[in-house]
């Protein structure tokens, strides 16, 4: 199971648990807990999503401001690349499988620091992508 935000195109926000996420598929399911413990599974269509945030933490820390930057003592692997998706925000981090006609690939944080392990990305939510 996957620690995963799900933020969708119209805003909205799922957190949860997946164990069924496949990019080449049209849809998977997010697992989220009440309080009390209950689960409740809910479809997620890809067309509806802006991106699939992988993350260490469901509750990450909202205080945390998160660098745009690449550290120089840590090595790189794959494509540097930027993100700016529809609504404004700005993704920067690194690539191995960005090609502009797939529906979607992922991106893994430049902050080493950040939350978010890795980053599933809906081409379609994208307002620019740049291979730095």
């Amino acid at each position: 199971m996957n620690k995963v935000v799900a933020r969708f195109l119209d805003g909205r926000v799922l957190k949860g648990m997946t164990a069924d996420f496949f990019p080449a598929k049209d849809l998977f399911h997010v697992s989220l807990t009440d309080a009390s413990g209950a689960a409740e599974t809910l479809p997620v269509l890809m067309p509806q999503l802006k991106a699939l945030f992988f993350v260490k933490d469901l509750d990450g820390n909202p205080q945390y401001d998160e660098l745009r930057d690449f550290d120089p003592a840590q090595p790189l692997v794959g494509r540097r690349i930027r993100v700016v998706f529809k609504d404004g925000e700005v993704l920067v981090g690194t690539t191995m499988g960005y090609r502009a006609d797939r529906p979607g690939f992922f991106i893994e944080p430049a902050d080493g620091q950040s939350n978010n392990e890795r980053c599933y990305v809906n081409a379609a939510a994208t307002q620019e992508v740049t291979l730095l």
